[in-house]
């Protein structure tokens, strides 16, 4: 089952990792090592199943292949899960043990924080190895950057469907107000949006009522607000059979990681007239941030995030191809990405001398 999942998805390499003192179970999954050695964060979370944890870690690190790529980074797409519950099974050992694992790989993979994880526990695996981004000290939480490019891509699909890229006066509806999400809304509110926000935590909802004006409905209700944008920022495949014919909004976008549940969906959403930002190109601030760690010189917040700004420019670009090319947005968005790495891939090698003796 494993091997074929691996041959139909294009993974190089799947790593399980069992640590019986600590607990640790992880899988690490290298989808792509073309463009360079897989970036992609850690997520923990408790998967109902070991297929369901396996299955996630592969959809996961295919999307990072892309994302990475769409980005214009020099990195390959890897991920990496622990089963477990964030709130009751972290520890220190747990995360050093799982930084052995990710050293063990030689800087084949590099990993970050995810959903479940934050800069402390990657502080934790930093311990073990050098290969992890994301580091308190260096570029640190991801999640203001990832919120500023969905943000910036946000206003990107504002002036193609309305002509006009103002958020005053916009109705969003956010699905998640973790830490991105979170971050998004403050962006959109001193934009001057009305936002409608849901979690399955109450009080994350709440402090977004406080601090934002946020109307707070259910979990359930929020695929039925009458919208401009539908922001989803929780977890993926939400946009399905079922969730799909209820949206009333003309614009997706959010950062949430595989939101289509199918690539059928896309196919669904743009027949409705509902235009889709692909979520690997629009939430891909985050990983712009955490690599600027490996530019010359190392980490540097205003560059990094002048470079999460053209996400922008890289929708737009989307949409262009998309428009002209009568296809979907994620489907010109997978073209983009898959010719950067036919070129990367067809470039010439040259030799160079060992500095070694």
């Amino acid at each position: 089952m494993v091997f074929d999942k691996l041959e139909a998805m294009g993974h190089e390499q799947v790593v399980f990792c069992y640590d019986r003192a600590t607990g640790l179970k992880a899988i690490i999954a290298i989808h792509d090592t073309t463009l360079g050695p897989a970036l992609g964060g850690c997520r923990m979370w408790p998967y109902a199943s070991e297929e369901e944890a396996i299955v996630d870690a592969l959809r996961l690190a295919r999307g990072m292949t892309y994302k990475n790529a769409a980005m214009g980074l020099n990195f390959g797409g890897g991920k990496s899960v622990i089963i477990g519950d964030p709130r009751r099974d972290k520890s220190e050992m747990l995360f050093r043990a799982f930084g052995q694992f990710v050293d063990s790989l030689g800087g084949r993979y590099i990993t970050a924080e995810d959903v479940g994880t934050g800069t402390d526990d990657m502080a934790y695996v930093a311990m073990e190895t050098p290969h992890v981004v994301g580091l308190p000290g260096r570029s640190g939480d991801p999640s203001p950057a990832t919120a500023y490019g969905v943000f910036r891509g946000m206003k990107a699909c504002l002036g193609e469907v309305f002509g006009d890229e103002s958020f005053q006066g916009r109705v969003v509806a956010i699905q998640g107000m973790g830490h991105v999400g979170y971050h998004l809304a403050r962006l959109l509110h001193e934009a001057g949006a009305r936002l409608v926000v849901t979690d399955v935590d109450p009080e994350r909802a709440r402090r977004a009522a406080r601090e934002f004006g946020a109307q707070v409905v259910s979990p359930e209700a929020i695929y039925d607000v009458e919208c401009d944008v539908f922001a989803p920022c929780a977890l993926g495949a939400i946009l399905n059979d079922q969730t799909i014919p209820r949206l009333r909004c003309r614009i997706v976008a959010g950062s949430a990681n595989n939101q289509l549940a199918e690539p059928r969906h896309g196919e669904e959403l743009a027949r409705r007239g509902i235009l889709y930002a692909p979520d690997y190109v629009i939430n891909g601030g985050g990983v712009i941030h955490v690599a600027d760690e490996y530019a010359p010189g190392g980490y540097d917040r205003d560059r990094a995030f002048a470079r999460v700004a053209t996400i922008y420019d890289k929708v737009k670009a989307i949409l262009t191809v998309a428009r002209e090319q009568g296809i979907t947005t994620a489907e010109a968005a997978d073209r983009l990405a898959e010719q950067r790495i036919r070129d990367i891939a067809q470039l010439r090698r040259l030799h160079m001398p060992s500095r070694s003796r």
